[in-house]
């Protein structure tokens, strides 16, 4: 393999800085040689005013299809809402060639291999930073940030270096994070917030209502 520069955007599809998350890509390219089990790239365009922020790719989801939040519960609700609210364009069928894209918007993730449990440990969300940053820095039009949770809320604060204490995370909060930048928090789309009731519909669109009005007077 190449020598690995972590100033790149996108990790290469055998990174192997995390050796926990290569031993659980090689199982489950073992298990399931079909999916796209690597570290999942970004979608959407480099000229995006919007990136929204995930934790890391779901195992049945991104992991398998290859796309951020394609092909599991939280995907269905996050690209409906990015129709809705003119950040996406086409049809949502949950796999890669759907021909869905995405307007003046980007997705990525804070970690870009899938973890096990979902649970990336703090030492490999600090590994994968330099690819997150290295994702904000090729964004030059980027004006508003979404975190979906916490810990992708903390990678970003962390990325800006901004302390916690002056931007704590709360659904539907927003905070300056320099640079022009806004950052909004949102609850994650996964189906256990949406079950528990922790994250309506209505919840969702009310952040993305906000981001839209930020960004139309921006």
């Amino acid at each position: 393999m190449k020598a690995l520069k972590q100033w790149e955007a996108e990790p290469p599809h055998d990174c192997p800085l995390c050796p926990r998350l290569v031993a659980f890509r090689q199982a489950n390219r073992d298990a399931h040689p079909d999916w796209f089990n690597g570290p999942v790239p970004s979608f959407g365009s480099e000229k995006a005013h919007l990136l929204i922020v995930g934790l890391a790719p779901g195992l049945q989801g991104a992991n398998r299809t290859g796309r951020p939040f394609t092909g599991d519960y939280a995907g269905d609700l996050l690209y409906s809402t990015l129709i809705e609210f003119g950040f996406a364009k086409g049809s949502y069928a949950a796999r890669p060639d759907d021909g869905l894209t995405l307007v003046d918007a980007m997705i990525t993730n804070a970690v870009r291999c899938v973890p096990p449990q979902n649970k990336p440990t703090p030492l490999e969300a600090r590994t994968c930073l330099p690819f997150f940053s290295a994702r904000i820095a090729a964004l030059p039009r980027l004006k508003a940030v979404l975190a979906l949770g916490r810990i992708a809320h903390d990678s970003v604060l962390v990325e800006r270096q901004v302390k916690r204490t002056q931007a704590a995370f709360a659904h539907q909060a927003s905070h300056d994070i320099g640079g022009g930048v806004r950052l909004f928090d949102s609850y994650h789309c996964s189906r256990y917030n949406t079950n528990t009731g922790r994250l309506t519909t209505e919840m969702f669109h009310a952040v993305f209502r906000d981001i839209r009005a930020f960004l139309d007077k921006a």
